[in-house]
């Protein structure tokens, strides 16, 4: 007993060291970190399926399903307006995740019948597309809401790696079961994950209740509980991101972002198609990259993530992911082979689940309550699947031009330096919209040095 103390000391002291956590935020942060876990790990179990499911449908064929994908997320924005204007976020969160939960028990047992393969792929494809976008968004929306800003620069990076080490366990998973099992069925470990992620959501909710934040008196207080409606109208979201600069510069790094990524899938696609023929060894392969990239993740979430914006600030990280890949698609435009592709993938991936993702949800604690559900859900959702069907569509008549990859990689040259120069602008703009809220609402309570 006195040794397994002993440890759980030794635990918690390295926490408070090396991830800045104190001792009231400790449950939360460990509750969020199983939060994501769980989330990621059901995304990225179910990833290698989705790409074989597009390779399925017909490669020549990407450019429409990313234009279903931003379509039907079109849909989704009103609803999730409507759900977050009537309910408060004890309901309508559980709620969006147990709807998601029903989708994928009713993909598996259509997909056990066999019914209409090549449409039932296709729908696969744009229904993982938004499941994607919104859970991880209402995630995000949800830590935004439950964390002050001087929290999120501590903890953000933790929660990320609590990501990362769930999108670990997915792809692994999904390689050792899809050789002894199939595809298919890697939906039902995958709805199980789902159903351990909403478990987390209650935990939360309670401990939010508990330490809520009295910004006026600059101390902590379980007074304070978010237990009504944001209310406003299902539009609101979108008006404030038109109105606000500040929102309109989120909405342009994201786009910018997509785009960046958007080019090295479809190039990625087309040099799989090419160069491997057996959906079993495509599925491995996407799963090996997911894997990779996320084991490169995690030290860098925990050990670098807060120290890098405590010293540097959100301005140089955002720039510094941006000016690799610019340097990447110089060197694919020279060599456009698989294996240089995929060093460039799993640095642009490492780099976003490590800096780039932590560094935008700091961007939303210094908006409005409202803004971090709406205005971010139309951004997460809307602006990065528009996006998405846009450069799908440029990269679709790049190669109907006839241009090489090594061509269309030059031409993504110019979109990563204005990726980069957004990104570091924005950080700027946070830090200014941080010191004046500071100085108006002294909502830095503790008593951390940050840049």
């Amino acid at each position: 007993m006195h040794r397994q103390k002993k440890w759980n000391d030794k635990i918690i002291q390295f926490l408070h060291r090396w991830c800045m956590v104190e001792d009231f935020e400790l449950p939360a942060l460990i509750w969020a970190f199983f939060f994501f876990f769980f989330l990621l790990s059901t995304i990225y179990m179910l990833r290698p399926f989705r790409d074989e499911m597009a390779i399925a449908a017909g490669v020549e064929h990407l450019q429409w399903l990313f234009t279903g994908t931003f379509t039907a997320t079109l849909v989704m924005v009103p609803i999730f307006g409507l759900l977050i204007k009537k309910y408060p976020r004890q309901k309508f969160l559980p709620a969006f995740f147990i709807f998601f939960i029903s989708n994928l028990l009713g993909f598996f047992m259509l997909f056990k019948i066999n019914f209409y393969p090549v449409i039932l792929a296709r729908t696969f494809f744009i229904w993982l597309g938004i499941f994607n976008v919104f859970v991880v968004s209402l995630f995000w929306s949800f830590m935004t809401d439950i964390f002050t800003n001087e929290q999120s620069r501590r903890l953000f990076g933790v929660i990320s790696a609590g990501g990362s080490a769930g999108a670990i366990i997915g792809p692994a998973f999904a390689t050792l079961l899809v050789h002894t099992f199939g595809p298919v069925n890697l939906l039902l470990p995958a709805t199980l994950l789902l159903v351990l992620a909403t478990l987390c959501i209650a935990r939360l909710l309670n401990w939010s209740d508990r330490y809520s934040f009295d910004y006026s008196e600059g101390n902590s207080s379980p007074a304070k509980n978010h237990s009504h409606p944001i209310g406003g109208s299902i539009w609101s979201g979108i008006k404030a991101v038109f109105r606000s600069r500040y929102l309109m510069g989120i909405s342009l790094f994201i786009m910018l972002y997509t785009a960046v990524s958007t080019f090295i899938y479809f190039e990625r696609a087309y040099m799989v198609e090419q160069t491997i023929s057996d959906p079993t060894t495509r599925t491995t392969f996407f799963a090996g990259i997911d894997l990779t990239a996320n084991i490169l993740a995690i030290p860098a979430q925990f050990f670098i993530t807060n120290r890098i914006i405590q010293r540097f600030g959100l301005a140089i990280m955002f720039a510094i992911i941006p000016f690799f890949i610019i340097l990447g698609f110089i060197s694919l435009s020279v060599l456009p082979v698989l294996s240089l592709l995929v060093g460039i993938q799993i640095l642009h991936r490492v780099g976003n689940y490590s800096l780039l993702r932590p560094g935008r949800e700091i961007l939303f604690t210094v908006t409005a309550r409202e803004d971090r559900y709406k205005a971010k859900n139309f951004i997460d959702t809307v602006i990065y699947r528009g996006s998405d069907a846009l450069t799908g569509w440029i990269f679709a008549g790049l190669i109907s031009l006839g241009l090489s990859l090594s061509v269309i990689s030059l031409l993504g040259l110019p979109i990563a330096a204005l990726w980069m120069l957004t990104g570091y602008t924005l950080g700027l703009k946070q830090k200014d919209r941080r010191k004046q809220m500071k100085a108006e609402t002294n909502l830095d309570l503790l008593p951390h040095t940050e840049n």
